[in-house]
């Protein structure tokens, strides 16, 4: 009860005093679920920005459940983020895609409204690299990447967003 007071007392912090419908849609027909060649789409266009920056990065591809749908671990990549990458892009879709990983940063810290949030559902990531994916104005999913330092890993995840929809 004392993790749901403080999400609410949260929110107008976030800039999210009311959220309709969760983000999903009202109805099964209003949602989206990322296909798997969107998802190829967007590695795609990820990787090769990572190539470009000279980064080695983890990308990786869920649908609004968190499922993976499409992973990529570059050549020379740490080993160490894949876990990384995929847990940012669930930590997007555990909350709707309303908040990318690196917005939940600052409640989350002490003295923060949602201090301790990040050792919640098996551990949260909450720095950059995770973003939500809309296509038509539907939430279908979220991208993560690890590898590089957080500015990096959002650029390389932004690319792969916009390469098939929007991040916001």
């Amino acid at each position: 009860m004392k993790f749901l007071t403080g999400l609410i007392l949260a929110l107008p912090a976030l800039g999210l005093a009311q959220l309709s419908n969760n983000n999903l849609g009202a109805t099964p027909a209003q949602r989206g679920v990322i296909s798997q060649a969107q998802a190829l789409r967007a590695i795609s266009v990820a990787a090769s920005k990572a190539v470009n920056i000279s980064v080695a990065e983890n990308i990786a591809i869920v649908d609004p459940a968190g499922d993976l749908v499409a992973f990529l671990r570059q050549d020379s990549a740490f080993p160490a983020t894949t876990e990384v990458a995929i847990k940012k892009a669930k930590t997007v879709v555990g909350f709707n895609g309303v908040f990318t990983s690196a917005a939940l940063y600052n409640v989350t810290q002490p003295g923060g409204a949602l201090y301790g949030l990040d050792n919640t559902n098996g551990g949260l990531i909450v720095f950059g690299g995770g973003l939500p994916i809309y296509i038509d104005g539907r939430f279908v999913g979220a991208i993560g990447v690890a590898g590089g330092l957080a500015d990096q890993d959002v650029e390389v995840a932004t690319a792969g967003a916009k390469a098939i929809g929007t991040t916001a």
